[in-house]
């Protein structure tokens, strides 16, 4: 399989603190991949070493094999790397039309402009509506994002980062905080995600994740700990271990 994005001993050092160690990592093309661990592991810290909110301390990150470690936020997701965020970034006065539209007129380089392009476009109008479609949001198309139900701004930031064309999406626990009765439409939506889209989710819910993945990392420390298909990682003993506190780690 191709190797989409990679990490090369990627480490990120804060004043006395390691939050990530040495971490190597591959993420193949169309992959279904999870990231887990306890809490503190170092898990959205890597995140946001690979979108270029942080700096590594040392290492590399590959996209398809080029050198992106110096490149921007903004740059690395017109190269197609994506992310949402454990809490919403939206815009609570817009109405979900008129959000899609707003990163489907970024996406298009006309985002200055997007106030006067929605509503007066008709491709651009088209493609929000089917993205608003296919994550099941047409019937709050018009009304003010900060007064949706919370699960349905959880898809509207997944509807968003789909609009941005991603070739690889990082979903940072998508269903945190989303109520039990509206879990099933975030559950619905990441599985029904385009197979041409990589996804490296992070997420503590491990039916999710079990459900989800076809290849899981766990990261203990900062540093990757395990890695394999879920089969291997739930049978893993040093898993258990961290977990389940069923039996001391090997050193």
């Amino acid at each position: 399989m191709t190797v989409v994005l990679e990490t090369l001993n990627v480490s990120k050092r804060f004043t006395g603190i390691i939050a990530t160690d040495d971490v190597s990592l591959r993420i193949e093309k169309g992959a279904r991949h999870a990231l887990i661990g306890p809490n503190g592991a170092g898990k959205t810290t890597l995140i946001n070493l690979l979108t270029g909110v942080l700096k590594p301390s040392g290492g590399r990150i590959l996209l398809d094999g080029e050198d992106i470690t110096d490149i921007s936020t903004h740059k690395r997701v017109r190269l197609g790397i994506v992310r949402t965020f454990q809490i919403n970034q939206l815009f609570g006065d817009l109405t979900p039309l008129e959000t899609i539209g707003l990163a489907v007129s970024e996406r298009r380089g006309q985002g200055l402009d997007w106030w006067r392009i929605v509503g007066s476009r008709s491709d651009l109008v088209s493609e929000s509506v089917e993205i608003l479609e296919r994550f099941h949001l047409t019937d709050v198309i018009e009304e003010r994002t900060a007064v949706l139900p919370y699960g349905k701004q959880r898809l509207l930031e997944i509807a968003v980062a789909i609009a941005c064309r991603p070739r690889v999406l990082l979903l940072d626990e998508p269903a945190a905080g989303v109520p039990e009765d509206e879990r099933h439409e975030i559950l619905s939506a990441v599985a029904a995600l385009p197979k041409d889209v990589t996804v490296l989710l992070i997420e503590h819910d491990m039916d999710i994740v079990f459900s989800f993945a076809d290849r899981i990392s766990v990261l203990v420390n900062g540093a990757l700990f395990v890695e394999g298909t879920p089969e291997e990682v739930a049978r893993d003993p040093k898993v258990k271990a961290v977990y389940l506190g069923e039996e001391p780690v090997d050193a």
